[in-house]
């Protein structure tokens, strides 16, 4: 019966979720509704004792990475850079290569810091007007803008700063370039093998006469690419991020050594800090602020005009974005507190191998929340020390733990219901019966990608 009320709990918060209800208002009703069915009495205190101190204790580590990277984008938008870098790189991939095109311009900006749900709306135009100039259906923009931004560079390239790749961190102490070659060997799978898949999905529609189509909604203007800032101004500040990133990793753990005290007038007691549970994240703090600061130092008049208005936006979207993560972890801090949770820990526990092990449990809770951090968050929060126990006893580094938990959180995330296909499917004015097929083709390349790591590790050690 435990179980099946930990079970029923999860199946509610997804199926809320799919229904577009708020994660922050159901997460701790469904969570709380599973203590009231396990023991009415532990209803206040689990709220006030778990789920509050997870949800807390989530925002003041990672908030300022969602708003940072927010603010990031938003500026990144406003300059103008970010068309810039979509004209550059078609410009040299080439308008007949359409698709490749697209996949690489996402990658380039997902990878230098912007948010996945800024890229959908930067990318778009120029999707569409390269879609339709090249004869290829539009609804199949959606999968192709998946591949680039919801895929490799999001969880797998050492070093993203997507916050997908952070959360490990400090579950594992590790930093965000936690098993280079591992990421690499994934991001080259997925880039392969999703543009093999968009091309045999092009040349299917190209067989049956099909074109870009017409009668289409949310349609955007023209693009104009008169005027557009230098591209290599543009792109600085995604290389000012990417560089940095591993600079201030590096040199943060030296100058603060592995834990840090410090007397603070006023503060009553020393300030401790264990630098190795926080580098990655100040590490991408520090980085995405210079980014910032390098946009205004060169676009600061066309920035200035709309930053109001426009951080105002970044800001309430980082915000909500954070929320829910945060609600979610929460949920997940309770539901790992009740008897039913210990028979999904012993059923995973079947499962021999550390390393599949994980693999499933962290792609099972990402599709079941539709939120590759929320499920990352809630399946390290509840079996960290269990993965790091079964890769020790292995003799498994903890940084291939860290990439395996990253990757897998990007796979089954994209199940109908998350925010992001519900973003990228509203931006471009498609329906999930449509176009999002091609994006859980995408969904099951990431899926598979995870294990082509753990196999490439078995048998080469390389990591």
């Amino acid at each position: 019966m435990s179980f099946l009320i930990v079970l029923g709990a999860l199946l509610l918060l997804m199926f809320v979720a799919y229904r577009g209800l708020s994660v922050i208002l159901f997460a701790p009703v469904c969570a709380l509704l599973a203590v009231l069915l396990t023991d009415p009495s532990l209803v206040p205190p689990m709220f006030t004792g778990v789920f509050m101190e997870k949800m807390a204790g989530f925002f003041k580590l990672y908030f300022p990475v969602f708003l940072l990277g927010a603010v990031f984008g938003k500026v990144i938008e406003l300059s103008g850079f970010s068309q810039s870098i979509v004209s550059k790189v078609i410009a040299l991939i080439g308008r007949e290569r359409a698709m490749l095109s697209i996949v690489l311009v996402c990658a380039v900006l997902t990878y230098g810091g912007v948010s996945v749900f800024v890229v959908v709306f930067a990318v778009y135009p120029f999707a569409a007007e390269m879609f339709r100039q090249s004869g290829i259906p539009k609804r199949l923009i959606p999968g192709t803008i998946a591949l680039g931004s919801f895929s490799f560079t999001m969880d797998s390239l050492p070093g993203t700063p997507q916050i997908q790749n952070i959360i490990p961190t400090t579950f594992f102490k590790t930093d965000t370039w936690a098993a280079p070659w591992l990421g690499v060997v994934g991001s080259i799978f997925m880039l392969l093998v999703g543009m093999a898949y968009l091309g045999w999905r092009r040349r299917q529609a190209a067989a049956r006469g099909e074109d870009y189509g017409s009668n289409h909604v949310n349609e955007p203007e023209p693009v104009s690419t008169e005027k557009l800032p230098n591209f290599y101004i543009a792109v600085l500040p995604l290389l000012v991020v990417g560089i940095m990133n591993k600079v201030f990793t590096s040199v943060i753990p030296a100058v603060y050594g592995k834990v840090h005290t410090a007397t603070v007038a006023g503060h009553g007691k020393p300030l401790t800090t264990e630098i190795d549970k926080v580098v990655a994240i100040w590490a991408v703090e520090a980085a995405l602020l210079l980014g910032i600061l390098t946009v205004l130092v060169f676009a600061f008049k066309p920035v200035k005009a709309r930053f109001a208005d426009g951080t105002k936006a970044a800001i309430a979207g980082s915000m909500l974005a954070a929320v829910n993560t945060a609600s979610e972890y929460g949920f997940g801090g309770v539901i790992a507190a009740l008897p039913g949770f210990l028979y999904i820990t012993e059923a995973l526990k079947a499962i021999p191998n550390p390393l599949i092990n994980e693999a499933i449990t962290v792609n099972v809770l990402a599709g079941i929340t539709g939120s590759a951090s929320g499920g990352m968050s809630i399946a390290l929060a509840a079996m960290a020390d269990t993965f790091i126990a079964h890769a020790n006893a292995a003799g498994i580094p903890l940084e291939v733990l860290h990439r395996v938990a990253s990757m897998a959180s990007g796979g089954m995330d994209t199940l109908p219901h998350n925010g992001a296909v519900i973003t990228l499917l509203a931006v471009t004015g498609l329906t999930h019966k449509t176009s999002y097929g091609d994006i859980f083709a995408v969904t099951l390349i990431k899926f598979v990608a995870v294990f082509v790591i753990i196999a490439f590790y078995y048998l080469t050690g390389i990591y």
